[in-house]
């Protein structure tokens, strides 16, 4: 993070002040959000958000529904009763009709107040937003308040915890951003031997669904676990409300709510014990902790070995878990003081030190601390060693420098270059003026050279002044004592201005590095945002680094399937890239190599280029002064650039999908529209060749031999193309959605009857056998598609299997499901094409002289998906082809005992057909 933090001077900034008060504008033309959390479902989120909107509504408030799911629940329903319900949107999907909470009639609505239950919710496709929380926040841009729910395994950042304890994956997320910008978050508890006692007594799940839930995601270890889960997440969430509340405020003193621990190091070797004695108090107290170096003017120019010093002092903080940051300003006190107020810490360590006797005013950094902010624990830690007090271990006592006699004296040439220009200017002007000119050598001084120079300018140039210009000349002696205070008060200003002026001029310094930095970001936000190819991305990025960090880069990237590819791109001269250590990077989703705890000893530094959606490569990086990558700045700035290049490379890949996707979609109502148009123009020639064929057969007398078989030919390969024209039309009705399902609730067993039965003569040569369960329930389907289903995959078997093999079809209830299975003993399907097969015009063996056009199993996915069921193939045991097709059953009506008949009975009528 940064180097600056807010001055502890009790003044209120301007820009927090203003950009305060545009936040509090925004927020009062938004709607407040107000979330009910809970660990689980069951805990009583809907119940709590209901008993609250009741509350709302006895003051007066304009309280809606817009979404409650009670879930069969009598006590929900009974609080729901009452309150205004938005209608919902009915929205067709697969052939059903879904309801959906109604944005545009809520907005039209215009409530103060709206409850939308289930905030991760997924809205149907075709709805206007993809998620549910996409619709509240409309609804708080509108101005009007709502309150939600949500389970902590929605939280996006908690998704995989929350997977990794119960072995269920949620798919439904809500980022946390939304959660954290609520105005108010109520935690809804439940101890986990009270939820599963609702469970067993049905007022979570029914009955069946409640007695499964308890053996798999309900379990008390996993209650437990979400529950410590859940309240983390709140205490995070109150611990980030107590510090909004301190800034807006603008709170001063550090409020212990929890413990934490700021450590303050310097340049000494005793700054490392102070790093391991916090985070061993920190681990104790299982609280936050920070360590942060104050560099002051006087530290600017350290040796470069001591730098390297605190560098890694602040990586071994990194290391153990530590938050560090690299702080400017010419007092260490107040910086400090700063940083633990704005971060809300409660204890400070230092090192213990003590100044020479000779110092006997100057007061050690804890007395400092400690006067300035008594709110504040201040705990002084030993020093590993004698040597270490006096190398100046602490951020206020720098080790002495080694003098830069160049500048000392170059100052006493600029003190010289003042004496010589006042000299023909004083018999003309008063000594006071005099005094001035020196004072503006000093400055001078001051600007080029810093305080120590400054300090000897004052000194010299006083020295001067009463040797050359006060009488009597050419001696220090003093003729007037009124001299002596032109003396004191041109030595006091002459320090005074040379500190100041040395301390802004590293103040400018530091600001000006940090805002090169800012602007390098921005430029190259800016030349990314135009690349349109990951080269272009590349040459952007090597353009960067090699400006801003001196460093030689290559670019790794990774293909659709997730596997790193050799640089796309790679500066002049750099090393080569090691294959072994990229590869771990990328798949570790970590830093590796140079300056990193795995292979250090590599000269190049490999980090993973991460965008929100996956992994997009490996930046490998030759730092030619490897240092920087010790200071905590110069990493950020790394990690900064390479997510910026990330999310370019994701944007780019992105442009392309949608670019490939356009054309698809284009191509492919192109083809359906020439497929349809074919389809019917062919429609009306096959019917006159098999009503041609037809009359034939019925001329007086009967043609024999080779005229009946001719007749009978054309009749066939007039009735098959037809067929093959029926799918035409078909699947280009299914890709337009044009097929509206008419849905009832069907006997299975009639559905296949019927498809076998127009099959009749092409089974002749097969063996079918057809075994049903016992008691199979309706299934609320469109028994004229399904028949098609049907039809299809077993001409599908058919056509790929010789004379006097077996075809068997199965069917039954699993999983609240009905599975149906058709399998034959021929040949099997081609291997790796299980999948490929019900892609349009895929047939299974591209050499096979077997007849078709490869819509038959594209069609029966269509179809089945329609209904929301699932279709897939897979090798039968023993040899041949198995497909598998499942569909919901729903809540079917039952069936009386005279209406149903046997199982045995109704395969022996499918024998029959």
């Amino acid at each position: 993070m940064s180097s600056k933090e807010p001055r502890d001077d009790g003044r209120p900034d301007p820009d927090a002040l203003l950009a305060r008060v545009q936040q509090d504008e925004a927020r009062a033309q938004r709607g407040r959000l107000k979330i009910f959390f809970g660990a689980s479902a069951g805990v009583g989120k809907t119940c709590a958000m209901l008993a609250a909107a009741r509350q709302q509504l006895e003051q007066g408030v304009d309280v809606v529904i817009g979404v409650v799911e009670t879930h069969g629940r009598a006590e929900t329903q009974a609080m729901a009763a009452g309150i205004e319900c938005v209608p919902p949107l009915s929205v067709p999907y697969r052939g059903r009709i879904l309801a959906e909470f109604d944005l545009d009639r809520a907005l039209a609505r215009r409530p103060a107040l709206v409850l939308v239950d289930e905030l991760a919710h997924s809205n149907v496709a075709g709805s206007r937003h993809p998620k549910r929380w996409q619709d509240v926040e409309e609804l708080l841009a509108a101005g009007i308040h709502v309150y939600t729910t949500i389970n902590v395994q929605h939280l996006e950042s908690l998704n995989d915890v929350v997977s990794g304890i119960t072995g269920i994956r949620v798919w439904e997320t809500v980022p946390d951003r939304v959660f954290d910008a609520a105005d108010e978050v109520v935690l809804v508890d439940l101890p986990p031997d009270e939820l599963l006692q609702r469970l067993r007594e049905g007022k979570v799940y029914l009955p069946n669904q409640a007695e499964r839930a308890i053996r798999n995601f309900f379990r008390k270890g996993n209650l437990l676990a979400l529950r410590e889960l859940a309240l983390r997440r709140t205490a995070d969430r109150v611990d980030e409300d107590v510090q909004q509340y301190r800034r807006d405020q603008l709170v001063a003193p550090v409020w212990q709510t929890q413990d934490s621990l700021l450590a303050c190091v310097g340049s000494g070797a005793g700054s490392e014990k102070i790093v391991r004695a916090a985070a061993r108090m920190a681990g104790r107290l299982e609280a936050p902790w920070h360590v942060i170096h104050v560099e002051t003017p006087a530290h600017a120019r350290l040796p470069a070995g001591l730098r390297e010093r605190i560098l890694r002092t602040l990586k071994l903080a990194e290391e153990l878990g530590a938050s560090t940051a690299t702080l400017s300003g010419a007092r260490v006190e107040q910086e400090v003081v700063a940083y633990a107020r704005a971060h809300n810490l409660s204890r400070v360590l230092v090192g213990r030190d003590e100044p020479p006797a000779w110092r006997f005013w100057q007061r050690s950094v804890a007395d400092r601390i400690g006067r300035i902010a008594p709110d504040m624990d201040v705990i002084q830690v030993a020093r590993a060693g004698q040597d270490d007090s006096g190398s100046g271990a602490t951020a206020s006592q720098p080790v002495p420098m080694a003098p830069a006699w160049r500048d000392y004296l170059l100052t006493a040439g600029v003190c010289g270059l003042a004496g010589l220009i006042a000299a023909p200017l004083s018999p003309l002007v008063d000594l006071a003026n005099i005094v001035m000119v020196f004072l503006l050598g000093v400055v001078v001084v001051a600007v080029r050279f810093g305080r120590g120079p400054a300090v000897m300018a004052s000194f010299l140039s006083v020295a001067i002044f009463d040797f050359f210009f006060v009488p009597p000349r050419l001696s220090f002696a003093v003729s007037d004592v009124q001299y002596l205070m032109t003396f004191l008060v041109m030595l006091v200003v002459g320090l005074v201005v040379g500190q100041l002026t040395a301390g802004y001029k590293y103040q400018a310094r530091v600001a000006g590095r940090r805002e090169g930095r800012v602007r390098a970001l921005y430029e190259m936000s800016r030349d990314l945002s135009g690349a349109l190819l990951p080269d272009q991305i590349a040459e952007i990025g090597e353009r960067f680094l090699a400006a801003e960090m001196g460093a030689r880069a290559a670019f790794l990237l990774a293909d659709e399937e997730d596997r790193l590819q050799a640089p796309i791109f790679a500066s002049p001269g750099f090393p080569g890239v090691e294959p072994g250590i990229a590869q771990w990077a990328f798949d570790h989703g970590e830093a590796a190599g140079q300056g990193t705890d795995t292979l250090p000893a590599s000269p190049v530094l490999y980090l993973p280029l991460k965008a929100p959606m996956r992994l997009r490569g490996v930046l490998a990086l030759e730092m030619r002064d490897p240092s920087r990558l010790l200071i905590p700045e110069q990493r950020r700035l790394l990690d900064t650039f390479a997510s910026l290049i990330a999310i370019a490379l994701e944007r780019v890949h992105y442009v392309d999908v949608a670019r490939l996707t356009t054309v698809q979609m284009e191509s492919e109502r192109l083809r359906n529209s020439l497929l349809s148009a074919i389809s019917h123009d062919l429609r009306t020639p096959l019917s006159v060749m098999i009503g041609l064929a037809d009359s034939l057969a019925l001329t007086r007398p009967p043609p024999t031999g080779e005229q009946a078989g001719i007749a009978g030919q054309l009749r066939e390969q007039a009735l098959r193309i037809n067929a093959q024209v029926d799918n035409l039309l078909d699947m280009a009705r299914l890709q337009a959605g044009r097929v509206q399902l008419k849905r009832q609730w069907q006997p299975v067993e009639e559905v296949i009857g019927s498809a076998l039965k127009g099959l009749r003569p092409a089974l002749a040569g097969h063996v079918l056998h057809v075994e049903l369960d016992e008691a199979l329930p309706l299934v609320d389907m469109d028994s004229v598609l399904m028949q098609r289903v049907f039809s299809n995959l077993v001409e599908n078997a058919l056509k790929y299997t010789p004379p006097g093999s077996h075809i068997d079809i199965r069917a039954g209830v699993v999983d609240q499901r009905l599975e149906v299975h058709v399998e034959d003993d021929g040949p099997g399907l081609p291997e790796g094409r299980e999948e490929a097969i019900f892609k349009k015009f895929e047939r299974g063996r591209a050499e096979s002289d077997t007849p078709g056009v490869g819509l038959g199993l594209a069609i029966c996915r269509a179809i089945v998906e329609a209904h929301g069921g699932e279709i897939h193939a897979r090798q039968r045991a023993g040899g041949g082809a198995c497909f598998v097709f499942t569909l919901p059953l729903g809540h079917p009506p039952p069936l009386m005992d005279d209406e149903r008949l046997p199982a045995a009975e109704t395969n022996e009528r499918m024998k029959d057909v």
